[in-house]
C-alpha cells in the first residue's frame, strides 16, 4: 500500500512519518506534499490508498483537497491531522468521507489506531470491488446464455410468450414494435468434415463465430441465437420490412464465406405473426433445412418440405443387413466394396436425398455394428462414456465444401464401417491384431495432437460406446487415462530440458491449457510439473 502525508510544515510531515508503524499496516511507500496542489499531482501519479492531510495550507487547503478526493478519488481513505479544533472542519471532514480527525500534537497511539482503521477499511472495500468485478465478468459471460435461453423458450413455446417478449425487450434484444418476422435455421452438422475438424472440441466457438457474423449484418433489424436444447443449431430472426429476407441471408452467407471460406444452407419460413406463430415457423424452417435435397446445387435458401417422405426415406439399411454382414465376414475388399456400391446405386435410383436420411441411416449403422460385434451385451445397457475426451462436435455427414452430398466420401464411410466390423468380427480373439490395439498404437503415435473420442470413432468407423467399453476391458483403464499416462510420461522427459517452458511442454504433449496439464500431471505424479523439474535438476 501507499500513503501520502500532506502538510505545509516539513517537520510535521517528518514527525508523522516517524511516529506511524507503516510496516504493521502494510504500507510500503510514503509520499509527502507541502500543500493540496502538490498532493493532487502526486495522488494522480502514484494512486496512494491513504491520504493524511492538514486543513490550513497555502494554495489548495485541506477542505478543498477533501472535496476533490470525494469527487475524483472516492476509494481513497482520508485522515485529517489538524491543529484546529474547529467544528466546521470536523463537519466538512465527515461530509466528504474523512475517516478520522486527529488533533496536533499527534499522539502515536491515536495515529496508529486511525491508520489501522483506514488500512482495514481499504482492504475490505478492495475485496468488495474484486468480488464485484468477478461477478460483473461472470454476468457478462452468462448474459448471452441467458438471452439464448429466453429466445429458445420463445421458439419452442415454453412459458408465457408475452412475458418472454417483455424480458427480451427489457434487455434490448428485441425491438419494441415487432409484430411480424421471418425465420431461418442453420446447423453446424451441414458443414463438411474438413471445417468441423478445425473446430473440433470447440463447437461453441463455431456457434459464436456464426452468431457474431449474423448479428453484425442484422444489426437492430433482427436477432441470432443458439438453440440451447439442440447444440449446433442457430436461429436467425429478421423483422426488417424493407430489405427482402433472401437478400439479408445472402449477405450473411457472404460474411460467413469471408470468415470460414464456406457458405451455409438456410431452412426458412417467411413473414409470420410474432410471437404467436413463431414456434410453428421455427419448426417449418428447421424441417426445410433437414429435408433439403442434397443433390440440388441451385439454392442455399430452402423452404417447405423439399424431399417428401416417399422415395429415399422408405429405403431402410436393415434391408441390406445380410449383404453387409456377409461382406464383413468374408473380409474381402472386393465383396465389401461391392456391397457398398449396391446400396449406393439403389439410393441413386431413388432420386432426392436429404440430411435427415443420412442421420437416420447413420443411426441404423450404429445399431447394425453393435448387433454384429456385441451379441453378448444385454439390450438396454448403457455403456460408460469416456467423458473426458468425448467430442462435442457431431460425426460429420458425407458432405462436400458446398454442403452437398459427396458420393465418394459416403462410399469411403460405408466401406470403412464394413471393414471395421470385419476386423472386429474375424479377429475378436487375436489380441496382436485386435482393432483396440490399433487404437492404442494410434494414441501412442498421435498423443501430441488434440484427440477426442469422436475423432477415434470416425477414424476407425466404430461407435464411441464400443470403443470406450472395449478399451477398458482390454487395458483396464479408460481411454482418456491411457492417453493421459502417455502424455505425462512424454512430458517428464521434456521437463529435463530447462530451456522449455511448462506451457511449451504442455502444448507439445497435446494439452492446450497449461493449468489443465498441471492438474493432470499432479494427479498422476503427486506433484506439479515445476516441482518435478526442480527435483530432477537437483539430483
Amino acid at each position: 500500500m501507499k500513503a501520502i502525508i500532506v502538510d505545509d510544515e516539513k517537520h510535521v510531515r517528518e514527525a508523522i512519518q516517524l511516529l506511524a508503524d507503516w510496516k504493521k499496516h502494510g504500507i510500503t511507500e510514503i509520499l509527502q506534499a507541502a500543500d493540496g496542489e502538490e498532493a493532487v499531482e502526486l495522488i494522480r501519479e502514484h494512486s496512494p490508498q491513504i491520504v493524511m492531510t492538514d486543513m490550513r495550507m497555502p494554495r489548495k487547503n485541506g477542505a478543498e483537497l477533501l472535496t476533490w478526493l470525494y469527487t475524483d478519488m472516492p476509494d481513497v481513505k482520508v485522515l485529517v491531522i489538524s491543529g484546529y479544533d474547529d467544528f466546521e472542519y470536523v463537519r466538512h471532514t465527515i461530509r466528504y468521507g474523512g475517516m478520522d480527525y486527529i488533533l496536533k500534537p499527534v499522539d502515536p497511539a491515536a495515529l496508529n489506531e486511525a491508520l489501522e482503521k483506514a488500512a482495514t477499511a481499504w482492504h475490505r472495500d478492495e475485496e468488495k470491488r474484486r468480488l464485484s468485478t468477478i461477478q460483473e465478468i461472470e454476468m457478462n459471460q452468462m448474459k448471452p446464455l441467458y438471452m439464448d435461453r429466453l429466445w429458445t423458450n420463445l421458439i419452442t413455446g415454453r412459458g408465457n410468450k408475452y412475458q418472454l417478449v417483455e424480458q427480451l425487450r427489457d434487455r434490448n434484444s428485441l425491438a419494441i414494435h415487432v409484430n411480424a418476422c421471418s425465420v431461418a435455421v442453420i446447423s453446424d452438422m451441414h458443414f463438411d468434415k474438413e471445417l468441423l475438424a478445425k473446430f473440433r472440441n470447440r463447437r461453441d466457438l463455431l456457434a459464436f463465430t456464426l452468431i457474431n457474423i449474423c448479428a453484425e449484418l442484422l444489426k437492430l433489424k433482427g436477432a441470432a441465437f443458439r438453440h440451447m436444447d439442440k447444440p449446433g443449431t442457430i436461429i436467425i430472426l429478421c423483422w426488417d420490412t424493407v430489405v427482402p429476407f433472401s437478400s439479408i441471408l445472402s449477405r450473411i452467407n457472404d460474411g460467413i464465406y469471408a470468415t470460414l471460406h464456406r457458405r451455409v444452407h438456410f431452412g426458412t419460413e417467411n413473414t409470420m405473426k410474432f410471437p404467436e406463430e413463431l414456434p410453428r415457423a421455427y419448426q417449418d424452417a428447421e424441417q426445410a433445412l433437414w429435408s433439403r435435397n442434397l443433390l440440388d446445387r441451385n439454392s442455399r435458401i430452402h423452404s417447405g418440405c423439399c424431399v417428401e417422405s416417399s422415395g429415399a426415406r422408405t429405403l431402410r439399411l436393415a434391408s441390406y443387413e445380410e449383404k453387409f454382414r456377409l461382406a464383413a465376414l468374408s473380409g474381402s475388399k472386393e465383396q465389401i466394396e461391392s456391397a457398398a456400391d449396391q446400396w449406393l446405386n439403389e439410393v441413386r435410383q431413388r432420386g432426392a436425398l436429404s440430411p435427415e436420411h443420412l442421420t437416420r441411416w447413420n443411426s441404423e449403422w450404429d445399431w447394425l455394428q453393435h448387433h454384429w460385434t456385441e451379441p453378448e451385451v444385454i439390450g438396454g445397457q448403457t455403456p460408460e462414456e469416456d467423458a473426458e475426451i468425448s467430442q462435442d462436435l457431431p460425426s460429420p455427414l458425407p458432405l462436400d465444401k458446398e454442403g452437398l452430398l459427396s458420393w465418394d466420401i459416403w462410399r469411403q464411410q460405408i466401406t470403412g464401417r464394413i471393414q471395421s466390423a470385419s476386423r472386429v468380427m474375424t479377429q475378436i480373439h487375436a489380441k496382436e491384431n485386435h482393432i483396440i490395439h490399433d487404437i492404442a498404437r494410434y494414441l501412442e503415435h498421435s498423443y501430441h495432437e488434440e484427440i477426442s473420442l469422436q475423432d477415434i470413432a470416425s477414424r476407425f468407423f466404430l461407435s464411441r460406446e464400443y470403443i470406450s467399453r472395449k478399451f477398458r476391458q482390454e487395458f483396464g483403464v479408460t481411454l482418456s487415462d491411457f492417453l493421459g499416462r502417455i502424455r505425462i510420461d512424454k512430458a517428464k522427459m521434456l521437463l529435463l530440458n530447462p530451456h522449455l517452458r511448462i506451457a511449451q511442454i504442455a502444448e507439445m504433449v497435446g494439452y492446450q491449457d497449461e493449468k489443465y496439464f498441471s492438474k493432470v500431471f499432479k494427479k498422476l505424479e503427486g506433484q506439479p510439473p515445476n516441482d518435478y523439474r526442480k527435483e530432477r535438476a537437483s539430483e
